[in-house]
Parts: C-alpha cells; structure tokens; sequence
C-alpha cells in the first residue's frame, strides 16, 4: 500500500465509488501529494464539498469535512474560514454545484477575496443526477436537458472569475497530474481566493451522451488532444487548443479575514 495513500485515505471507505475513468480520484492523489509535500495535517486544514459526484471527495479523506447543500459549499466554507481563519480550508465542487447552482456564492466570496482555495472539478455536465446541460457544456452539445443541442454558450471561467475578483486562477486537467499537485500546492499558500477549474472526464455521462465515446482511454486521448500547456504570462492557447496552467495571481489585495481582524482592531481601540 502506497504510504502516502495510507496516511491521508480513510481505508474504510476504499473502494472509490467513482466510475472506471472518471477523473475525480487523480484529483483525490493529487490533492493528497499537494497537502503532504506542503506538511499540513488535519489540525491546519477543514474541507468542504456540497452535492455531485466530486462532492464524494472529502468522504475518502482524513480531515475534518463538511458535506453541505447542493450548491452551498462556498457559502459554508466562507463561515468556517470566518471563524477558523488560521486554517486552510478547501473546497471540492462540481461545475454544476459551484457555477451552476452556486454561481452567486462563487462569485461573492472571489470579490470579497476570502482565503479559500476551490478546486472545481469541471466535466461538462450534471453527472451524478442524470447528464443535464450544465454551465461549462459546450455549444451544441446533446445532453437529457438539450436534446436538440446546446443553445447557450458555456462559462469562460477565467474571464468570469478574474472579472469576480479571484485573485489566483489556474486551469488544470487530469491527464496531467503532476501539474495539477503543484497548482493545489500554490493555491493552498495564495493568501485570498484561489480558484482551480480541474477539468475532469467523465466518460459515463459526458462521454456517451456529449461526444459519443465508447471507451474512457477515447475520451483521455481527446481530452489530451484539446491541451496545452501555457507559458508563464500566457493566458490563451494557440490553435483553439484550452491552455493549462497557473493562468493569474494577484498578491497585492487585502483578504478579507485579514481586513475584519484589523477592523476589529481599531473598533477596540476607540
């Protein structure tokens, strides 16, 4: 048994309830080799997830976890940062949970850049409840909710998130997940909100109603097709291909439980 795994999984849970292929357990691996090179324990860290198959995440974890309503993880993560604002809190969503149903929530605590690191896995659709359109579908795509084919664009949620306020934003994928593990490690030390939009297949759903693949290998090699990885500065790929990496930082806005604490401060002091 791998010891990394050993110190961070709860073995009791094993196995994964994930389907074969999808993406959500590299995210689970390189989530745990982030927090053990990072040496943080369950003492420094509380994670948070709402409803959908990556909300599943915490579950397999050692660390104290709040599995919260269906689009509400942001929201509740913001109170538990609030009270708890030495410790790291991450939470794990879907694109449906957080920029979907939780759009608004999103979008408020990156303006109020509130120190939570949000790692949304994205794989284009409603998995868990049935394969809906959801915000990241891409145009014309079949899905039980759009069966004649997509009429709304999806979120370009870079640019949403940097217009939000987000003040670290990184585009990661699992088929590259050495790249993924250091982009966790950078957004848990960003001090402010730091977003992760992991793109995440998932062949059941996505994969047989969206692009018609028959096998998840298929669906791992067009998705390694469609990337590439950015230069540092860059924020678009060349040829429509979707860029990876480390995409914005902005280490020079105050973080809102730092701003309370000294207003608090000052309040004592009159």
């Amino acid at each position: 048994m791998n010891s990394i795994a050993e110190k961070y999984i709860r073995m009791e849970t094993m196995p994964f309830i994930f389907c074969p292929g999808c993406g959500h357990g590299i995210v689970v691996n390189s989530f745990i080799r982030a927090v053990d090179e990072l040496g943080l324990t369950n003492n420094d860290m509380a994670l948070v997830s709402g409803i959908g198959c990556s909300s599943w995440s915490p579950v397999y974890l050692k660390f104290d976890a709040l599995h919260s309503l269906h689009g509400r993880a942001i929201a509740q993560a913001e109170g538990l940062k609030v009270v708890n604002p030495d410790k790291s809190i991450v939470v794990f969503t879907g694109d449906g949970d957080c920029a979907g149903i939780g759009g608004n929530h999103m979008i408020h605590a990156a303006k109020r850049n509130i120190d939570l690191t949000v790692i949304m896995m994205s794989n284009y659709i409603y998995g868990m409840t049935g394969g809906q359109r959801a915000p990241t579908t891409p145009y014309g795509a079949t899905t039980k909710t759009s069966p004649l084919g997509n009429e709304e664009h999806p979120f370009d949620m870079y640019t949403l998130m940097r217009g939000a306020g987000a003040t670290f934003y990184a585009r990661c994928s699992v088929t590259q997940p050495v790249q993924l593990q250091k982009a966790i490690e950078a957004g848990i030390k960003h001090k402010g909100f730091s977003f992760l939009e992991v793109l995440s297949p998932c062949p059941t759903t996505a994969g047989r109603n969206i692009f018609n693949f028959k096998t998840p290998a298929e669906m791992y090699d067009w998705y390694d097709s469609q990337l590439c990885t950015l230069k540092k500065g860059e924020t678009e790929a060349p040829d429509g291909k979707i860029g990876l990496g480390i995409l914005y930082v902005d280490d020079s806005r105050e973080e809102l439980c730092d701003v309370q604490a000294e207003k608090r401060k000052e309040a004592a002091g009159k």
